[in-house]
């Protein structure tokens, strides 16, 4: 118990951490640009790598406290498949050949949608393909998993904003991001992590996910793309830049290998060798087609794998507050329960620990989950692909940081949204 108030304790601190990135951010420009203590405060400023430094911390302490035996035993009983299938993927998602594909996709998707609106009312180009991207991609996730997703949508709206946006409508845009991820991933059982994490322990396939789930999810996406459309159309209109076909030639061959890869990693994400083999092979190919990539993203891809791993090690000691709270309360007790408690911990690790308590309900279970996605855009740690969509999006951030409260704030009436359609016709 003593290790495990000790675990909760330093995870709290992280969290706090997490919230106050600004900070460490303007203490770093006190010292000598260059000088090792400004680098380790503009570290301490990078959201990504919190809670793996806090999992470090943790490790030490215990280490001193009861020696190495039994923190190399808990180390090795932790599953890190998928910190490492995010890396992968990460870097998979964002090569040039695979952006161009899902940029034209999106060109071609607008251009049939402006063609029938033309028939009924002129709608500028610019929205169209903001509407396209930020409700078809969140979708897509469901096939190609989330972090593969984010890392595409964030990639395309990366390349529509202006460098003068303002940042209310950054920080909707990226709440906007966050939630239609987190929500747009359930409509399959193995590409949202708080499903795929739980689906095999409780038996859940396909059909289960999309019954129980499809509905609300599909209105949620729908709803909140429509309205932050909507509200925000004069913006999209003078503070985006509209999507343009690449101008140089990608061989077809080039194109298929890397949607191959892709679709082989995706489809062995719970092996960890299969999919770590393939990846290695696929960084082989990027070496013989050098002249259609851009810089492989190694650095964001390994900050978030940083980030999730370090949530891992945290995980299981949270036990002793969540379980209690999981089993005394109803269904729709715990659906509120499980999106507010998604904004302070991973909600992948909140079901994952949902399904360590074997007197749990199916009712129950349903309302856990839907909680879990619901919530998932609340923080940048309430969802695992989130850190990967902000290391995108990051540079158009003042000081390349990010503030949770505002993040908050603006990803709060879109979780309404989301709540409102599951307790609507969720099926708990």
């Amino acid at each position: 118990m003593q290790i495990e108030k000790l675990a909760t304790f330093l995870f709290f601190c992280a969290l706090i951490h997490c919230f106050s990135v600004s900070l460490f951010s303007k203490i770093s420009l006190r010292f000598k640009k260059g000088s090792a203590t400004e680098a380790f405060f503009h570290l301490l400023s990078e959201v990504e790598i919190v809670f793996g430094f806090w999992a470090f911390i943790f490790l030490i302490v215990w280490f001193l406290i009861e020696g190495s035996g039994a923190v190399i035993k808990y180390q090795e009983s932790l599953n890190m498949t998928e910190p490492l299938f995010i890396f992968c993927i990460m870097i998979l998602a964002s090569t040039r050949p695979v952006v161009t594909v899902a940029q034209n996709a999106v060109l071609s998707l607008s251009k049939f949608t402006s063609y029938l609106f033309s028939k009924v009312i002129p709608v500028d180009q610019k929205i169209i393909q903001f509407y396209c991207l930020i409700f078809f991609g969140p979708l897509l996730g469901s096939l190609i998993t989330e972090p593969a997703a984010i890392t595409l949508v964030a990639l395309l709206l990366y390349r529509m904003l202006d460098s003068k946006i303002s940042e209310n409508f950054l920080y909707a845009m990226l709440a906007l991001l966050f939630v239609n991820i987190s929500v747009g991933g359930g409509l399959t059982h193995f590409a949202a992590p708080p499903i795929l994490i739980v689906a095999s322990k409780w038996g859940w396939g396909l059909k289960d996910v999309f019954i129980n789930l499809g509905e609300p999810v599909l209105l949620a996406v729908f709803l909140n793309t429509t309205l932050f459309t909507y509200v925000f159309r004069k913006k999209i209109i003078s503070e985006l830049n509209p999507l343009q076909a690449d101008s140089y030639p990608m061989p077809v061959w080039v194109i298929a290998s890397h949607i191959l890869f892709l679709i082989l990693i995706v489809l062995n994400s719970h092996h960890t060798q299969v999919f770590m083999g393939l990846f290695l092979i696929f960084i082989g190919l990027t070496s013989v087609t050098k002249n259609y990539q851009d810089g492989l993203k190694f650095k964001e891809g390994l900050l978030v794998a940083f980030f999730l791993a370090g949530l891992i090690v945290f995980g299981p000691f949270q036990r002793w507050w969540l379980e209690p709270i999981l089993t005394a309360i109803s269904e729709k007790a715990l659906y509120f329960a499980s999106t507010a408690l998604t904004a302070v911990t991973d909600n992948a690790a909140l079901t994952y620990l949902g399904s360590q308590v074997p007197t749990l309900s199916e009712v129950s279970k349903w309302a856990l989950v839907s909680g879990a996605i619901s919530g998932g855009g609340l923080s940048i740690l309430a969802n695992a692909p989130n850190p990967a969509g902000f290391s995108i999006l990051s540079s158009k951030f003042s000081g390349q940081t990010l503030n949770a409260f505002k993040l908050f704030l603006a990803a709060l009436p879109m979780t309404v949204v989301v709540m409102i359609c599951f307790l609507l016709i969720g099926k708990f």
